[in-house]
């Protein structure tokens, strides 16, 4: 789903008007998208009654034509005008004709028969105010909207393109917005819709197609989009019935420490779920006890450690078994100690490589090392402790191989920049696009709204918040999923965006499941994989 601001907007809709797409045609197919939605969304139900939030532009409008469509399908529906229309409004003409009830705010002082109205209704459609607003609201409008909000009965909400009230560039809203359960945007997201607070009061956010011409010359250029299941369903791997576990892939996953046991276990069960074929796992060989039994499925590859934290000597070994590796990652529950982040620093570097038998120590395969000769690393995700330790090293971003994907939460996004962490929450986007670009490399930037930036300016956002996933170990169950996808075979940026929606829409229904977002540990995420890779076969 693109995302615009409203000005890229109104460049859209006036070069479409030129080009065959009246402003009045796509006003009858937004109310048209608008009827539908709600038909599907709430036409099994046995109370078919819709009141329309009615105002003077181009909302209000839409509204009237998906009224004028739900009263055609045996909907109950009702028009209340916040502000006047023409009388000659054809609009509101069609919809009195299609048994359209009508009613002004300004013959119900008191509001007691939009009241009425609203106890009767099970779907609100909000069509006040478009894109255009100006904050603060006017009087007549702000008293409207604050009595829906203090309504002891508000029926199912669909804001039509923005909840009234909010502005469309900025995410600033008005205190008497009506949240929304299902925002209906048309033909592109407004950006605003994705700051804070706008984004808490949109609900579920879904684009109605007026089918514009594709080839506008106003589109051109715009490369900021909206991920939605239909697109992740597109990045997934095919799994064929004949695959073997080669076919999906080998991962190698570099983590864990004596103070962080867990973070290596819960990046491999994510792998595994997200339907990697091998996971190996390269540990400090005094966690491997620890850790052994919890996961079966995966192999081992001990390395030499320091007081439980992997030593800069493991580099050479490590290097030595990625010969079949497709995809290596580094850093969850490594710890901060001066010798791994040399192992980090000589991991990068490559400085030989080997042709390795498998291994399960750290003594082995020494021995078929080619000294001298740079090692050529597969794709890496590098996060949490991994990214930190990258930073101290100097032109750290002339080391990544190809492909390769960081996934920072704001503070090692810092530790990364040298940017203030308000800094980067401030300008979430710029920041990650600006980074993705300097580094050459696909960069997730987590939190709320998930940032996913590409190289060539593109740039991507998860439609989730949520604190379901604002646990210990969340991080490290992302970087297994996204790793685990890159092992696959799959580019990085499909790589990061279908394992970074995946994760949340996880998160969502582990919540879910357990009834809070409280309860949600980081392995609830990794049960509730599967669920959500299984309802994508349906988009």
């Amino acid at each position: 789903m693109l995302i615009v601001s409203v000005e890229q907007m109104h460049a859209i809709e006036k070069e479409a008007d030129g080009n065959g797409v009246s402003y009045a045609e796509m006003m009858e197919r937004a109310g048209r998208g608008v009827a539908e939605v709600v038909l599907s969304e709430y036409g099994d139900d046995d109370w078919r009654v819709v009141t329309g939030l009615i105002g003077t532009g181009n909302n209000g409008g839409d509204a009237l034509v998906a009224l004028e469509a739900l009263a055609q399908a045996g909907w109950q529906a009702q028009a209340f005008f916040v502000g006047r229309r023409a009388k000659d409004d054809v609009l509101l003409k069609r919809a009195a004709a299609a048994g359209v009830q009508v009613l002004a705010a300004r013959l119900d002082g008191n509001l007691l028969d939009l009241q009425a109205w609203l106890e009767n209704s099970n779907v609100l459609l909000d069509g006040v105010l478009g894109t255009g607003v100006q904050l603060p609201l006017k009087d007549e409008i702000a008293s409207v909207l604050k009595f829906v909000n203090d309504s002891e009965s508000i029926p199912h909400v669909v804001a039509i393109d923005c909840p009234s009230g909010v502005d469309c560039n900025t995410g600033a809203a008005a205190v008497e917005a009506i949240p929304a359960e299902i925002t209906l945007c048309m033909q592109a997201v407004k950006q605003g819709l994705l700051r804070f607070p706008a984004f808490e009061l949109a609900g579920e956010l879904r684009v109605v197609d007026l089918e514009l011409p594709t080839n506008l010359a106003s589109t051109q250029g715009i490369e900021l989009f909206v991920v939605d299941g239909e697109q992740v369903a597109g990045f997934l791997p095919a799994r064929p019935i004949t695959a073997h576990k080669g076919t999906f892939g080998s991962l190698m996953i570099a983590a864990g420490s004596t103070y962080y046991t867990g973070a290596a276990l819960l990046s491999a069960r994510a792998a595994y779920r997200i339907g990697t074929g091998l996971v190996r796992l390269a540990v400090p060989a005094s966690i491997h006890s620890a850790l052994a039994g919890q996961i079966p499925e995966a192999t081992w590859l001990l390395l030499p450690h320091e007081m439980g934290m992997i030593s800069e000597k493991a580099a050479d070994l490590l290097v030595k078994n990625l010969e079949r590796g497709t995809a290596l990652v580094v850093g969850p529950g490594l710890g901060n100690e001066d010798t791994t982040a040399n192992f980090i620093e000589k991991l990068l570097n490559g400085e030989q490589t080997t042709h390795p038998t498998p291994s399960f120590g750290f003594l082995s395969a020494q021995a078929d090392a080619k000294q001298g000769e740079k090692a050529h690393l597969p794709p890496l995700v590098i996060d949490a402790d991994g990214l930190r330790l990258m930073a101290r090293i100097k032109n750290w971003p002339a080391l990544l191989p190809p492909g390769s994907i960081l996934t920072p939460h704001p503070g090692e996004m810092s530790a990364l920049t040298g940017l203030d962490v308000d800094q980067i929450q401030g300008n979430r986007l710029e920041v990650a696009r600006r980074y993705a670009n300097e580094w050459n490399t696909v960069v997730i930037l987590k939190g709320a709204l998930t940032v996913i930036a590409a190289p060539d300016g593109r740039a991507y956002i998860i439609p989730v918040a949520t604190s379901a996933l604002a646990k210990a170990g969340s991080g490290d169950v992302l970087a297994g999923m996204v790793g685990g996808l890159l092992a696959q075979g799959r580019p990085a940026l499909e790589a990061a965006i279908a394992g970074a929606w995946i994760h949340a829409q996880a998160g969502l229904e582990a919540a879910e499941k357990l009834g809070s977002t409280a309860s949600v540990s980081a392995s609830d995420v990794i049960d509730a994989i599967p669920p959500v890779l299984w309802a994508l076969q349906f988009e």
